[in-house]
């Protein structure tokens, strides 16, 4: 999956699709059930997923990346979300946040460091920005970093944190300077096996089960001073910029599972039969599929435009708002109505619509709320 490989995009992106959705039908779909229902992470499909090249995609190829666009990214992230969005939500995780973050505010010593063993998935990435008491007032942090000679001492905790545990490297963001004042926070690189730092308490969620969720916890972990990713205060305003990538991301993922919803809808309507023909051939049904079909269509526009104006290096704050309120909106509703075009089929684990509704719920949580993305919306619409 490299770009020299085809030179037409389109043809590129239809291939990643391919690529990704073998992979997905032969070492996801088969075991997805059984790992929701024991929220078991598949640590070994992300290895194989970074032997084909889905660990890295944003990363050049000098350092071991596929060197990919947000069209090929986004891409991926849907073919892999309409089989388990769980598995694309690791993805995304990884690829966007922590490795993107290295990637994007790192040094070329600290990424000739630790962008190689991410972008194969010999590494798995975590990312560290929400607490406890603080989610989208992260200015209030209570994670604490002191220099002391050489070294940062890091004190306090992360929750809802994808791979808290499992993670072999973590971007983590912690307070340098008073709260809620201007520049308090600054963005660290923490490996695994640092003493002071753990994974705690791991969370036992309605859905997304197979992505683990935890905490991570720092207590007086000394860390060097070099693991610093930019300057001292740059912390949160580098954790925008990364949300701004990030959202793209959510909205993929959001896509992907209204699409494995409508699709399993779709095509039970065309095989269910009530009163001697198809549950398609009502109008309650058909209308359903219409608004399902039309919203879809409205979300991978947005998440379209997103993309693009990522790749072209634009601003791209209220349009990545834009794609991932609407389109994480959108797969709740459309989950929602495939539950209920299934029936009381639609409420079993026998059928995939009931994982997907379980699923999509998150989707207008993470990387900043729905209310949160109006509040980036209109402050961007009102600035004119």
């Amino acid at each position: 999956m490299h770009t020299e490989t085809l030179s037409n995009r389109e043809e590129i992106i239809a291939e990643i699709t391919q690529s990704v959705t073998d992979f997905g039908e032969k070492h996801i779909r088969p075991y997805m059930m059984d790992w929701d229902e024991t929220q078991t992470f598949p640590r070994e499909i992300f290895t194989q997923m970074g032997e084909l090249g889905l660990m890295g995609m944003l990363v050049p190829e000098q350092y071991g990346g596929s060197g990919f666009g947000y069209k090929e990214y986004v891409a991926a992230i849907v073919a892999v979300s309409k089989i388990d969005s769980s598995i694309g939500l690791s993805m995304a995780a990884h690829n966007s946040l922590c490795t993107n973050h290295i990637l994007q505010f790192a040094s070329e010593e600290q990424k000739k460091r630790w962008l190689p063993k991410l972008a194969t998935g010999e590494w798995i990435g975590a990312w560290g920005l929400t607490e406890p008491n603080t989610g989208s007032d992260a200015g209030n942090m209570r994670t604490t970093a002191v220099l002391d000679g050489d070294e940062w001492v890091l004190n306090g905790a992360k929750n809802f944190i994808t791979h808290g545990i499992s993670g072999n490297i973590a971007v983590v963001v912690a307070r340098t300077g008073e709260p809620n004042e201007s520049g308090n926070a600054s963005a660290f690189v923490v490996e695994r096996g640092t003493m002071g730092f753990t994974g705690g308490k791991k969370e036992n969620k309605l859905g997304m089960r197979a992505s683990e969720t935890a905490e991570m916890i720092f207590d007086n972990c000394r860390i060097p001073k070099e693991n610093m990713l930019g300057n001292v205060g740059d912390g949160f305003r580098q954790a925008l910029a990364i949300l701004d990538g990030g959202r793209i991301s959510i909205s993929a993922l959001s896509l992907g599972i209204a699409e494995g919803a409508y699709e399993a809808a779709l095509q039970y309507a065309k095989e269910r039969q009530q009163f001697g023909q198809p549950i398609a051939n009502f109008q309650g049904i058909s209308f359903k599929l219409a608004d399902m079909a039309t919203e879809i269509d409205a979300a991978k526009l947005l998440t379209e435009r997103a993309s693009d104006l990522k790749d072209a290096g634009k601003k791209v704050g209220k349009e990545s708002a834009m794609a991932k309120y609407y389109s994480s909106e959108v797969a709740v509703r459309v989950s929602n109505e495939a539950v209920q075009i299934f029936g009381g089929y639609g409420y079993v684990k026998d059928f995939p619509v009931e994982k997907f509704y379980r699923d999509s719920k998150l989707c207008t949580i993470g990387e900043g709320t729905s209310e949160i993305q109006k509040v980036v919306i209109s402050r961007a619409i009102l600035k004119g």
